[in-house]
């Protein structure tokens, strides 16, 4: 029998995980995606510290319209924020999702902004 899809997220995560490491030259671009919102960071894996971050849920953030035009406000966020921070370049986490429909938006997003990965 096949694994659930639940455990197969994890699966996945954590082969992402294995590859993808941030430091406080580089860090790790990690998105979170629930039913309803979308989240992300930028960790510091060396320091074990978030530097940065951006979610649906701010008050910053227009959330009005679909959710894929939600998920690119944030990834603008984001690297607006992390641009302020003096972070340029990111190690992209796409958290076991997907790369396509909001968790593409949020990297689209946040490369409009300027952000490189």
């Amino acid at each position: 029998m096949g694994l659930s899809k639940s455990d197969r997220k994890l699966r996945i995560r954590r082969r992402i995980r294995k590859v993808s490491f941030g430091t406080e030259t580089r860090p790790r671009l990690s998105v979170f995606r629930s039913n309803k919102e979308i989240y992300a960071q930028l960790i510091d894996d060396n320091a074990g510290k978030t530097l940065v971050a951006a979610s649906s849920r701010d008050k910053g953030i227009d959330a009005k319209g679909t959710k894929t035009e939600i998920a690119a406000a944030v990834g603008k966020a984001i690297a607006e924020k992390a641009k302020k921070a003096g972070v340029e370049t990111v190690a992209f986490d796409r958290g076991g999702n997907l790369y396509h429909g909001r968790v593409k938006a949020l990297a689209e997003g946040a490369r409009e902004a300027g952000l490189k990965f």
